[in-house]
């Protein structure tokens, strides 16, 4: 299916990375240290728990079914042909936008929440971790050659690589100004690091912009990304509905 999907318009990772960045700040502050867009956290605190016993740990122990189940059900929708990939995307953003709404609604209605092991902070945490987990499937799936929007480990690693190998290939050509290969094979590293650094940038800029309006406006905050959530499904849709009457 990799193959048939089609082509998406570059700006939307970079808006995806951006909601990812926003969420990851407003949870962090809003739930105890939190982080929703990724859950590595959350394996090192189950390798841990044999040894300490973390305040809140059911919640990061639950966060790895509810991110692999998102995963499992942006999966199922997206399926096997290539003709429901549009669609499958404008439900999964869709679905991601309902989930966020399901965070900002637990988070409002506990506020204000004491403890990590409240009922609102444990619902608010697990919607935020199953709306990144729809996202980190989506563009997994449905968004081709685009680097993840949630984890940056893997995208900082990858941009400290093809940084220093386009530097190197650039004094490379200089030597070799004829070599086909080379030019190909530079041409593919600085594709690759055009579509990467604006989705790292975006999500440092969402993780910012996340922490100052939590500051602001606290749990109100997390309307923005469902905004940007909802916008980008209507988009999604618009696309549907102009191939299906083409």
């Amino acid at each position: 299916m990799a193959a048939d999907i089609p082509t998406i318009p570059k700006p939307v990772p970079v808006l995806l990375s951006l909601l990812a960045g926003y969420v990851d700040s407003c949870t962090f502050l809003a739930l105890f240290g939190l982080f929703v867009a990724q859950v590595t956290g959350s394996f090192v605190l189950a390798g841990t728990q044999l040894v300490e016993h973390e305040n809140g740990g059911l919640v990061k122990l639950t966060a790895i079914p509810a991110f692999f189940l998102a995963c499992v059900v942006v999966t199922v929708m997206a399926g096997p042909a290539a003709r429901r990939a549009r669609a499958a995307l404008a439900g999964a953003l869709a679905l991601e936008t309902v989930l966020l709404a399901g965070l900002f609604i637990a988070l409002r209605l506990g506020a204000p929440i004491a403890s990590p092991n409240d009922a609102a902070a444990v619902c608010a945490s697990l919607c935020g971790l199953a709306a990144m987990g729809v996202q980190s499937g989506l563009v997994r799936l449905l968004i081709r050659g685009a680097p993840s929007t949630n984890v940056m480990t893997t995208n900082t690693s990858q941009l400290a690589v093809d940084a220093t190998e386009l530097f190197l290939m650039m004094r490379a050509r200089r030597r070799a100004p004829d070599d086909a290969a080379l030019a190909a094979e530079h041409a593919q590293v600085r594709e690759r690091l055009e579509r990467l650094w604006p989705v790292v940038l975006g999500f440092l800029a969402g993780t910012i912009v996340g922490a100052l309006a939590f500051a602001q406006l606290s749990v109100w905050s997390v309307l923005a990304p469902i905004a940007l959530a909802a916008a980008l499904a209507v988009w999604a849709l618009r696309r549907v509905f102009a191939r299906s009457s083409a």
